[in-house]
């Protein structure tokens, strides 16, 4: 049975829709455990360092959607950040020695606010090449729809085809003229340059 072009860009649109990132809602458990040895080594700051970690870690909560990312936790003094893909400028992966030993890194995601530090870190992630990878394609996407949408708003503009008519009409009357053995105006001469070695009066 054939399948129309409509059917494969539908399939093709599913697939983009299940893309396992937009399901991606909160860190994996292994931030918690690095929070636990982080903590640990703050000593005597630790009974205050690791409930605002533990806090940190069950109010995180990230969001992937079609317009853009958002992150928020906390509880008494709660954040929400919200970047839209159109925004980002670059994304780097960074971890250190524990996070590798856990698996783990964080995403960072820089904007054109000029600033060098990170718009926003998503940590905790397991799967931090696929998220980097699926925001680096939708950031490219992005930033590459508004010359396609320029380019069908010229095809259309009512200027421009009047234009691209006069430069019809015109070109069929040059047309016209060379067949009737009308020359084209010559050029104007050439200025004639002074000798070497002579200055004009």
């Amino acid at each position: 049975m054939m399948r129309s072009v409509s059917d494969y860009s539908a399939a093709a649109a599913s697939q983009e829709s299940a893309h396992p990132v937009l399901s991606l809602e909160r860190p994996h458990a292994r931030l918690m455990t690095y929070y636990v040895l982080r903590s640990i080594l703050t000593l005597p700051l630790m009974p205050v360092v690791l409930p605002y970690l533990f806090f940190r870690y069950h109010t995180m909560r990230y969001r992937f959607d079609e317009e853009g990312v958002s992150q928020r936790w906390g509880i008494l003094f709660r954040r929400e950040i919200s970047l839209t893909y159109s925004r980002l400028q670059d994304i780097h992966l960074a971890s250190n020695v524990v996070e590798r030993w856990l698996g783990l890194a964080r995403v960072q995601l820089q904007t054109a606010s000029g600033s060098s530090k990170a718009e926003m870190t998503i940590e905790g992630l397991l799967e931090y090449e696929e998220v980097r990878d699926f925001l680096y394609s939708r950031m490219r996407g992005v930033k590459a729809s508004p010359e396609d949408s320029a380019a069908e708003t010229t095809d259309g503009d009512p200027l421009v085809t009047a234009l691209e008519s006069v430069a019809d009409e015109l070109s069929a009357v040059r047309s016209l003229l060379e067949e009737r053995g009308v020359a084209a105006p010559p050029p104007p001469p050439a200025p004639i340059a002074d000798p070497p070695g002579e200055e004009s009066p």
